[in-house]
């Protein structure tokens, strides 16, 4: 039992990836933990595995479908989750889709798909949870960015606004629910190894894996283990990852060395494929 222990967490996008290896975490830490996603049958299992990690028989291992875009479905299931889970303390918003490519050949719907799941999912999640949160005066919400959400990458232009958008709202939400002693978090991952970043990497163009090649792959565990012991000291900014760090650190502050290093590879790219 450790930090944790007792308390109410809610996880958009559990049932697998980021949000499943932190909601086995929290389990393991003695907390009852409601996991929601669109896939029942994902669900299901992952809520198996997720009440196997629990340290205590009376810890509540639970599961709701839901597509977080339909913001009418959210704000109702709000109020049920809340009443089957006993609570709430910790909101993790992880729930998220990607579809990397040329700008030109991305599909009109995969544009309004990843900013419908990615950036509005999150806010109404946040919307339908925060009356709970400011009826108690406690709590923390914490919001699943990106490396994407802090810097542009080549091949993520539909991905990398909506990013840049959670993080501009968190920074905003920190704000708004400080008189409340709501804390907030947004977290940074590097390149993930989740099912998702199987599928990104079948239609990746060329220059977006040149440029991801000297990048360290994280496994979910690790990137999670970050992300709970950046909830529990109410991190603002966590980044998972040294050279993520660095990254991060480069963008903020030397954003023109970032600019040189990302275009000088690009360049050398295109001319040996002229070649």
């Amino acid at each position: 039992m450790g930090f944790f222990t007792g308390k109410k967490v809610v996880i958009t996008g559990g049932s697998s990836g980021i949000g499943k290896a932190s909601a086995m975490l929290f389990a393991k830490d003695g907390a009852d933990v409601c996991i929601v996603a669109r896939n029942t049958e994902k669900l299901v299992d992952a809520t198996k595995e997720l009440a196997s990690c629990a340290q205590s028989p009376h810890q509540k291992a639970l599961y709701f479908e839901l597509d977080i875009s339909d913001r009418a479905k959210v704000f109702s299931a709000g109020k049920i989750i809340v009443e089957k889970l006993g609570g709430i303390d910790i909101l993790v918003n992880c729930a998220g889709i990607t579809w990397p490519g040329y700008l030109h050949t991305i599909p009109d719907k995969v544009w309004d798909d990843i900013m419908n799941i990615d950036y509005m999912g999150t806010v109404n999640m946040v919307r339908a949870f925060i009356p709970f949160f400011m009826e108690q005066k406690h709590g923390h919400i914490a919001n699943v960015s990106s490396v994407c959400g802090y810097m542009g990458v080549f091949g993520y232009g539909a991905y990398c606004p909506p990013k840049f958008a959670v993080t501009g709202f968190s920074e905003c939400l920190r704000q708004d629910l400080l008189k409340y002693n709501i804390s907030v978090s947004v977290i940074f991952p590097p390149d993930t190894n989740t099912p998702q970043l199987l599928e990104e990497n079948k239609i990746k163009p060329m220059e977006t894996k040149v440029l991801a090649g000297n990048v360290k792959i994280l496994s979910p565990e690790k990137v999670a283990r970050a992300f709970l012991d950046g909830i529990e000291k109410r991190k603002f900014i966590i980044v998972p990852g040294l050279m993520n760090k660095i990254t991060y650190f480069l963008s903020k502050h030397f954003p023109s060395i970032i600019w040189m290093i990302v275009s000088g590879d690009l360049r050398k790219f295109w001319k040996k494929q002229n070649a």
